[in-house]
């Protein structure tokens, strides 16, 4: 199964400059909850910014850098070599965390959505896709608790795709 596991704004904003713009623990922890001891597909940037792979996670990296290497994660090149992974372990969950280019390449694909939606607008240059929410169905949504450190109305939100 793939997962998309993301944070957007109402504007479908998911990054700055290579970051997130907002601070949300709540959102974090859900992220570690959710990836811990799994395996996860990002873009080169999206490690980047994550200054090198997270750790007690599988890190698999898409990228169309032929050159690009890294020592703790396993190096792509391309869907279609994700896909014979995958089909390999088909009963596994995987997450794909970003950025941007890798979602779109990877929304037709995926069989499920975790979003956490931020009520809020953030100035970014990084978005998620546009999706077809018809070919999908909300199967979980939690308000997520606004406190001091946790500033901004959040909800997390499951979809489903539909059968």
């Amino acid at each position: 199964m793939i997962s998309l596991l993301f944070a957007m704004d109402r504007n479908r904003v998911i990054g700055k400059n290579n970051d997130m713009p907002w601070h949300l623990p709540n959102d974090m922890k859900f992220f570690r909850e959710m990836t811990t001891n799994q395996t996860i597909i990002m873009g080169r940037k999206t490690l980047e910014s994550m200054n090198g792979p997270l750790p007690k996670r599988e890190n698999i990296v898409l990228t169309r850098d032929a050159d690009f290497s890294h020592p703790n994660c396993k190096v792509i090149h391309s869907i279609k070599e994700l896909q014979k992974i995958i089909n390999e372990q088909p009963e596994k969950e995987w997450f794909v965390i970003g950025g941007e280019n890798i979602f779109r390449q990877t929304l037709e694909i995926a069989d499920r959505i975790y979003m956490t939606h931020i009520d809020e607008s953030f100035g970014g240059d990084t978005y998620f896709p546009e999706f077809n929410q018809s070919e999908w169905e909300i199967t979980s949504e939690k308000a997520g608790t606004v406190d001091e450190l946790n500033k901004y109305p959040h909800t997390f939100i499951q979809y489903d795709r539909k059968k």
